[in-house]
Protein backbone atom coordinates (compact mmCIF):
# COMPACT_ATOMS: atom_id res chain seq x y z
CA UNK A 1 0.00 0.00 0.00
CA UNK A 2 1.31 3.16 -0.87
CA UNK A 3 -0.25 7.03 -0.24
CA UNK A 4 -2.40 7.97 2.88
CA UNK A 5 -0.95 6.73 5.83
CA UNK A 6 -2.96 8.93 8.46
CA UNK A 7 -6.80 8.36 9.08
CA UNK A 8 -9.44 9.38 12.27
CA UNK A 9 -10.36 6.13 12.57
CA UNK A 10 -8.95 2.59 11.93
CA UNK A 11 -11.00 -0.69 11.54
CA UNK A 12 -9.23 -3.55 12.64
CA UNK A 13 -11.40 -6.22 10.97
CA UNK A 14 -14.63 -6.34 8.52
CA UNK A 15 -16.83 -8.80 9.31
CA UNK A 16 -20.45 -7.72 9.65
CA UNK A 17 -19.09 -5.88 12.80
CA UNK A 18 -16.32 -3.43 11.04
CA UNK A 19 -18.77 -3.19 8.41
CA UNK A 20 -21.82 -1.90 10.12
CA UNK A 21 -19.49 0.60 12.75
CA UNK A 22 -17.99 1.47 9.37
CA UNK A 23 -21.04 2.44 7.76
CA UNK A 24 -22.94 4.36 10.94
CA UNK A 25 -19.92 6.10 11.75
CA UNK A 26 -19.70 7.48 7.49
CA UNK A 27 -23.58 8.02 7.91
CA UNK A 28 -22.87 10.69 10.69
CA UNK A 29 -20.23 12.53 8.33
CA UNK A 30 -16.74 10.58 9.83
CA UNK A 31 -15.65 9.59 6.73
CA UNK A 32 -11.75 9.82 6.83
CA UNK A 33 -11.82 5.54 7.88
CA UNK A 34 -9.68 2.70 6.87
CA UNK A 35 -11.34 -0.36 7.32
CA UNK A 36 -8.05 -3.15 7.62
CA UNK A 37 -8.98 -7.22 6.44
CA UNK A 38 -6.58 -9.97 6.97
CA UNK A 39 -7.84 -12.09 5.03
CA UNK A 40 -8.62 -11.39 1.08
CA UNK A 41 -12.13 -10.85 1.33
CA UNK A 42 -14.44 -9.31 3.59
CA UNK A 43 -16.77 -11.84 5.98
CA UNK A 44 -14.46 -14.30 5.20
CA UNK A 45 -14.83 -16.29 8.96
CA UNK A 46 -17.74 -15.57 11.16
CA UNK A 47 -19.48 -13.44 9.28
CA UNK A 48 -19.60 -16.23 6.14
CA UNK A 49 -19.97 -19.21 8.22
CA UNK A 50 -23.24 -18.41 10.45
CA UNK A 51 -26.74 -20.04 10.23
CA UNK A 52 -27.95 -16.52 8.96
CA UNK A 53 -31.01 -15.89 11.43
CA UNK A 54 -32.56 -13.31 13.31
CA UNK A 55 -33.72 -15.11 16.56
CA UNK A 56 -35.86 -12.48 19.16
CA UNK A 57 -34.44 -14.72 21.84
CA UNK A 58 -31.43 -14.94 24.38
CA UNK A 59 -30.60 -15.77 27.99
CA UNK A 60 -29.00 -12.78 28.23
CA UNK A 61 -31.17 -9.72 28.30
CA UNK A 62 -28.67 -6.99 27.35
CA UNK A 63 -28.16 -9.57 23.87
CA UNK A 64 -32.43 -10.01 23.76
CA UNK A 65 -32.45 -6.21 24.12
CA UNK A 66 -29.85 -5.97 21.00
CA UNK A 67 -31.56 -8.49 18.88
CA UNK A 68 -34.38 -6.95 19.06
CA UNK A 69 -33.18 -3.78 17.88
CA UNK A 70 -31.39 -4.97 15.42
CA UNK A 71 -34.47 -6.77 13.90
CA UNK A 72 -36.50 -3.52 13.42
CA UNK A 73 -34.01 -2.21 11.12
CA UNK A 74 -33.54 -6.12 9.33
CA UNK A 75 -37.37 -5.87 8.20
CA UNK A 76 -37.58 -1.95 7.73
CA UNK A 77 -33.93 -0.90 6.43
CA UNK A 78 -33.87 2.56 5.76
CA UNK A 79 -34.57 3.15 2.05
CA UNK A 80 -32.15 3.18 -0.41
CA UNK A 81 -30.06 1.12 1.89
CA UNK A 82 -30.21 -2.71 0.42
CA UNK A 83 -31.60 -3.75 -3.05
CA UNK A 84 -32.89 -6.75 -2.04
CA UNK A 85 -34.85 -7.74 0.94
CA UNK A 86 -32.59 -8.07 3.98
CA UNK A 87 -34.88 -10.67 6.09
CA UNK A 88 -37.32 -13.33 5.29
CA UNK A 89 -39.38 -14.12 8.07
CA UNK A 90 -39.60 -17.86 7.63
CA UNK A 91 -39.97 -18.01 11.23
CA UNK A 92 -38.17 -19.83 14.03
CA UNK A 93 -39.48 -22.54 16.08
CA UNK A 94 -37.47 -23.52 19.94
CA UNK A 95 -38.50 -26.63 21.90
CA UNK A 96 -37.78 -27.11 25.30
CA UNK A 97 -37.83 -29.70 27.96
CA UNK A 98 -39.51 -28.57 31.20
CA UNK A 99 -36.86 -26.83 33.88
CA UNK A 100 -35.80 -24.65 30.47
CA UNK A 101 -39.40 -24.18 29.38
CA UNK A 102 -40.43 -22.22 32.79
CA UNK A 103 -37.91 -19.55 32.60
CA UNK A 104 -38.65 -18.70 28.70
CA UNK A 105 -41.98 -18.70 29.78
CA UNK A 106 -40.98 -16.06 31.76
CA UNK A 107 -39.12 -14.10 29.39
CA UNK A 108 -42.15 -13.51 27.25
CA UNK A 109 -42.89 -10.53 28.74
CA UNK A 110 -40.20 -9.06 28.25
CA UNK A 111 -39.99 -10.32 24.81
CA UNK A 112 -43.05 -8.81 23.31
CA UNK A 113 -42.17 -5.40 25.42
CA UNK A 114 -39.17 -5.55 23.34
CA UNK A 115 -41.49 -5.73 20.38
CA UNK A 116 -40.67 -9.71 19.17
CA UNK A 117 -43.69 -11.24 18.20
CA UNK A 118 -44.17 -14.21 20.16
CA UNK A 119 -46.52 -17.31 20.45
CA UNK A 120 -46.48 -20.49 22.87
CA UNK A 121 -46.91 -23.69 21.49
CA UNK A 122 -48.01 -27.26 22.96
CA UNK A 123 -46.60 -30.13 22.10
CA UNK A 124 -49.37 -31.24 19.92
CA UNK A 125 -49.07 -28.05 18.31
CA UNK A 126 -45.50 -28.14 17.67
CA UNK A 127 -46.39 -31.59 16.00
CA UNK A 128 -48.97 -30.36 13.80
CA UNK A 129 -46.13 -27.42 12.30
CA UNK A 130 -43.28 -30.27 11.98
CA UNK A 131 -44.45 -33.69 12.28
CA UNK A 132 -40.50 -34.85 12.09
CA UNK A 133 -40.17 -34.20 15.81
CA UNK A 134 -41.77 -36.17 18.68
CA UNK A 135 -43.64 -34.73 21.53
CA UNK A 136 -41.96 -37.28 24.28
CA UNK A 137 -38.84 -35.01 23.47
CA UNK A 138 -39.91 -31.85 24.83
CA UNK A 139 -42.94 -29.88 26.76
CA UNK A 140 -43.25 -26.80 24.90
CA UNK A 141 -42.21 -24.30 22.14
CA UNK A 142 -41.63 -20.63 21.73
CA UNK A 143 -42.77 -19.51 17.97
CA UNK A 144 -41.16 -16.47 16.54
CA UNK A 145 -43.28 -16.15 13.40
CA UNK A 146 -41.73 -12.55 11.91
CA UNK A 147 -37.99 -13.41 12.28
CA UNK A 148 -36.00 -16.09 10.11
CA UNK A 149 -33.38 -16.15 7.25
CA UNK A 150 -31.15 -13.05 7.31
CA UNK A 151 -29.23 -12.04 3.54
CA UNK A 152 -25.82 -12.09 4.75
CA UNK A 153 -24.60 -10.99 1.46
CA UNK A 154 -26.44 -8.39 1.14
CA UNK A 155 -26.52 -7.07 4.96
CA UNK A 156 -22.56 -6.70 4.59
CA UNK A 157 -21.81 -5.21 1.14
CA UNK A 158 -25.05 -2.47 1.87
CA UNK A 159 -22.79 -1.54 4.64
CA UNK A 160 -19.72 -1.65 3.26
CA UNK A 161 -21.00 0.21 -0.11
CA UNK A 162 -22.71 3.04 1.74
CA UNK A 163 -19.46 3.35 3.74
CA UNK A 164 -17.27 3.39 0.99
CA UNK A 165 -19.37 5.88 -0.98
CA UNK A 166 -19.13 7.96 1.76
CA UNK A 167 -15.32 8.04 1.53
CA UNK A 168 -14.22 5.21 3.63
CA UNK A 169 -11.12 2.80 2.66
CA UNK A 170 -11.30 -0.76 2.46
CA UNK A 171 -7.60 -2.72 2.16
CA UNK A 172 -7.59 -6.50 2.54
CA UNK A 173 -5.29 -8.56 2.50
CA UNK A 174 -3.64 -6.27 5.24
CA UNK A 175 -2.64 -7.81 9.08
CA UNK A 176 -2.25 -5.91 11.64
CA UNK A 177 1.08 -6.63 13.32
CA UNK A 178 1.01 -4.01 16.41
CA UNK A 179 -0.87 -1.36 18.13
CA UNK A 180 1.10 2.29 18.20
CA UNK A 181 0.22 3.82 21.80
CA UNK A 182 1.83 6.80 23.43
CA UNK A 183 1.67 8.34 26.57
CA UNK A 184 -1.63 6.05 27.23
CA UNK A 185 -3.40 6.77 23.65
CA UNK A 186 -3.91 4.69 20.93
CA UNK A 187 -2.60 6.20 17.97
CA UNK A 188 -2.56 3.75 15.15
CA UNK A 189 -1.55 0.26 13.41
CA UNK A 190 1.53 -1.31 12.71
CA UNK A 191 0.86 -3.78 9.44
CA UNK A 192 2.69 -5.96 7.29
CA UNK A 193 1.64 -3.07 4.83
CA UNK A 194 3.33 -0.24 7.13
CA UNK A 195 2.26 1.95 9.79
CA UNK A 196 -0.64 3.77 9.67
CA UNK A 197 -2.03 6.76 12.47
CA UNK A 198 -5.24 7.01 13.35
CA UNK A 199 -6.98 9.04 16.33
CA UNK A 200 -9.43 6.08 17.34
CA UNK A 201 -8.39 1.80 16.34
CA UNK A 202 -11.76 -0.22 16.81
CA UNK A 203 -11.19 -3.37 17.40
CA UNK A 204 -13.32 -5.64 15.37
CA UNK A 205 -11.47 -8.87 14.57
CA UNK A 206 -13.96 -11.51 15.76
CA UNK A 207 -12.24 -14.59 16.90
CA UNK A 208 -8.48 -12.19 17.13
CA UNK A 209 -10.13 -9.36 19.36
CA UNK A 210 -8.53 -10.56 22.42
CA UNK A 211 -5.02 -11.06 20.48
CA UNK A 212 -5.59 -7.42 18.80
CA UNK A 213 -6.75 -6.16 22.70
CA UNK A 214 -3.08 -7.83 23.80
CA UNK A 215 -1.44 -5.95 21.18
CA UNK A 216 -2.39 -2.68 22.61
CA UNK A 217 -1.64 -3.98 25.57
CA UNK A 218 -5.37 -2.79 27.01
CA UNK A 219 -7.56 -3.83 29.16
CA UNK A 220 -7.25 -7.82 29.98
CA UNK A 221 -10.65 -9.90 28.58
CA UNK A 222 -10.55 -13.09 28.21
CA UNK A 223 -12.38 -13.73 24.73
CA UNK A 224 -12.71 -16.92 23.65
CA UNK A 225 -13.75 -18.59 20.45
CA UNK A 226 -15.99 -21.60 20.43
CA UNK A 227 -16.28 -23.56 17.04
CA UNK A 228 -19.84 -24.81 15.90
CA UNK A 229 -20.38 -26.98 13.36
CA UNK A 230 -23.02 -27.20 9.77
CA UNK A 231 -23.88 -29.91 8.03
CA UNK A 232 -25.69 -29.66 4.41
CA UNK A 233 -27.93 -32.85 3.07
CA UNK A 234 -30.57 -33.44 0.77
CA UNK A 235 -33.83 -33.32 2.55
CA UNK A 236 -36.35 -36.58 2.07
CA UNK A 237 -38.21 -37.15 -1.05
CA UNK A 238 -41.90 -37.27 0.69
CA UNK A 239 -41.60 -34.15 2.78
CA UNK A 240 -41.43 -30.37 1.69
CA UNK A 241 -39.58 -28.65 3.48
CA UNK A 242 -38.40 -25.27 2.05
CA UNK A 243 -41.19 -23.35 3.79
CA UNK A 244 -40.37 -25.00 7.28
CA UNK A 245 -38.97 -22.66 10.31
CA UNK A 246 -35.62 -23.34 11.98
CA UNK A 247 -36.17 -25.62 14.61
CA UNK A 248 -34.11 -25.46 17.10
CA UNK A 249 -33.93 -28.20 20.31
CA UNK A 250 -32.07 -26.29 23.31
CA UNK A 251 -32.38 -28.92 25.64
CA UNK A 252 -30.76 -31.41 23.59
CA UNK A 253 -28.98 -29.71 21.12
CA UNK A 254 -29.80 -29.57 18.10
CA UNK A 255 -31.04 -27.50 14.94
CA UNK A 256 -31.94 -27.94 11.57
CA UNK A 257 -33.39 -26.05 8.63
CA UNK A 258 -34.17 -25.34 4.93
CA UNK A 259 -31.25 -24.52 3.29
CA UNK A 260 -31.49 -24.28 -0.56
CA UNK A 261 -32.53 -27.46 -2.01
CA UNK A 262 -32.56 -29.47 1.26
CA UNK A 263 -31.40 -29.20 4.43
CA UNK A 264 -28.76 -27.89 7.10
CA UNK A 265 -28.62 -29.19 11.09
CA UNK A 266 -26.18 -28.19 13.45
CA UNK A 267 -25.64 -30.33 16.79
CA UNK A 268 -24.77 -26.62 18.33
CA UNK A 269 -21.52 -27.82 19.52
CA UNK A 270 -19.31 -25.24 21.50
CA UNK A 271 -15.59 -26.39 21.12
CA UNK A 272 -13.13 -23.60 22.47
CA UNK A 273 -10.29 -23.19 20.75
CA UNK A 274 -7.73 -20.19 19.64
CA UNK A 275 -8.25 -18.11 17.04
CA UNK A 276 -7.96 -20.54 13.46
CA UNK A 277 -9.84 -21.17 10.09
CA UNK A 278 -11.89 -23.24 11.66
CA UNK A 279 -12.94 -26.23 10.19
CA UNK A 280 -15.35 -29.28 10.84
CA UNK A 281 -14.45 -32.28 12.96
CA UNK A 282 -15.39 -35.65 12.11
CA UNK A 283 -16.38 -36.33 15.41
CA UNK A 284 -18.92 -33.62 15.65
CA UNK A 285 -20.46 -34.51 12.63
CA UNK A 286 -20.98 -38.34 13.61
CA UNK A 287 -22.56 -36.15 17.10
CA UNK A 288 -25.15 -34.73 14.63
CA UNK A 289 -26.01 -37.95 12.90
CA UNK A 290 -26.61 -39.79 16.47
CA UNK A 291 -28.54 -36.34 17.74
CA UNK A 292 -30.90 -36.16 14.85
CA UNK A 293 -31.40 -40.48 14.68
CA UNK A 294 -32.68 -39.96 18.43
CA UNK A 295 -34.52 -36.59 17.54
CA UNK A 296 -35.54 -36.60 13.92
CA UNK A 297 -35.06 -39.88 12.48
CA UNK A 298 -37.20 -38.96 9.32
CA UNK A 299 -34.24 -36.47 8.47
CA UNK A 300 -31.43 -38.81 9.06
CA UNK A 301 -29.29 -37.55 5.73
CA UNK A 302 -27.87 -41.37 3.93
CA UNK A 303 -24.74 -38.35 2.65
CA UNK A 304 -23.46 -35.17 3.00
CA UNK A 305 -23.61 -32.28 0.66
CA UNK A 306 -20.96 -30.10 2.61
CA UNK A 307 -19.88 -29.08 6.08
CA UNK A 308 -18.13 -26.27 7.78
CA UNK A 309 -17.36 -24.70 10.66
CA UNK A 310 -17.23 -20.81 12.05
CA UNK A 311 -15.81 -19.62 15.35
CA UNK A 312 -18.02 -17.86 17.79
CA UNK A 313 -16.62 -15.42 20.40
CA UNK A 314 -17.32 -14.75 23.55
CA UNK A 315 -16.74 -12.79 26.67
CA UNK A 316 -16.78 -14.78 30.29
CA UNK A 317 -19.92 -12.72 30.83
CA UNK A 318 -21.47 -13.87 27.71
CA UNK A 319 -22.22 -10.20 27.36
CA UNK A 320 -21.25 -8.26 24.14
CA UNK A 321 -17.69 -5.89 24.68
CA UNK A 322 -18.30 -2.46 23.50
CA UNK A 323 -16.65 0.87 24.25
CA UNK A 324 -13.90 2.61 25.07
CA UNK A 325 -10.94 0.93 26.60
CA UNK A 326 -10.22 2.52 30.15
CA UNK A 327 -7.20 2.03 30.07
CA UNK A 328 -5.74 3.00 26.19
CA UNK A 329 -7.88 5.93 25.16
CA UNK A 330 -8.87 5.75 21.72
CA UNK A 331 -8.84 2.18 21.60
CA UNK A 332 -12.53 0.75 21.12
CA UNK A 333 -13.58 -2.69 21.46
CA UNK A 334 -16.10 -3.92 18.81
CA UNK A 335 -16.36 -7.75 20.33
CA UNK A 336 -17.66 -11.04 21.81
CA UNK A 337 -20.77 -11.08 19.67
CA UNK A 338 -20.97 -14.83 20.27
CA UNK A 339 -23.21 -15.88 17.58
CA UNK A 340 -25.80 -12.82 17.54
CA UNK A 341 -22.87 -10.73 15.83
CA UNK A 342 -25.05 -10.64 12.58
CA UNK A 343 -28.52 -9.95 13.92
CA UNK A 344 -27.22 -7.30 16.16
CA UNK A 345 -25.34 -5.56 14.25
CA UNK A 346 -28.27 -2.66 13.10
CA UNK A 347 -28.07 -2.24 16.83
CA UNK A 348 -24.23 -2.50 17.83
CA UNK A 349 -23.10 -0.56 14.99
CA UNK A 350 -24.85 2.20 15.53
CA UNK A 351 -23.87 2.22 19.36
CA UNK A 352 -19.98 2.11 18.33
CA UNK A 353 -20.52 4.94 16.25
CA UNK A 354 -22.93 7.34 18.59
CA UNK A 355 -20.12 6.42 21.62
CA UNK A 356 -17.32 7.41 19.32
CA UNK A 357 -18.70 10.62 17.68
CA UNK A 358 -21.03 11.80 20.67
CA UNK A 359 -19.50 9.73 23.81
CA UNK A 360 -22.97 8.71 24.71
CA UNK A 361 -25.91 6.40 22.94
CA UNK A 362 -29.49 6.60 24.23
CA UNK A 363 -30.19 3.18 22.04
CA UNK A 364 -29.72 1.32 25.57
CA UNK A 365 -27.44 1.51 28.55
CA UNK A 366 -24.22 1.02 27.06
CA UNK A 367 -22.41 0.21 30.88
CA UNK A 368 -23.49 -3.50 30.38
CA UNK A 369 -21.43 -3.52 27.06
CA UNK A 370 -18.40 -1.35 28.70
CA UNK A 371 -14.86 -3.32 28.73
CA UNK A 372 -14.57 -1.37 31.87
CA UNK A 373 -16.19 -3.98 33.53
CA UNK A 374 -13.55 -6.54 33.13
CA UNK A 375 -10.84 -3.86 34.73
CA UNK A 376 -8.81 -4.82 38.09
CA UNK A 377 -10.64 -1.89 40.74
Amino acid sequence: MEGKRNYETIIVGCGIAGASVAHFLTERGMTDILILEREDQPGYHATGRSAAVLVELDLVPSVLELKTLGAAFLRRPPDGFSQNPLLKESGILTIFQESMWEIIEQMVPRMEELGASVKLLTPPEVVSMMPVVSPKNFDGAVYLPEDGHIDVHELLWSYLRHAKNNGAELCCGVEVKGIDVSKGRCCGVITNAGEFKARWVINSAGAWSGKIGKLAGATPIELTPFRRTIITFAAPLDLEVKDWPLTADLTNQLYFAPESAGLLASPMDEDAMEPCDARPDDLVIAMTIDRMERLTPRLVPKSLRNKWAGLRTFAPDQVFVVGEDPMVKGFFWLAGQGGAGIETSPAVGRIAAELIIDGHTDLMDAQTLAPSRFAED
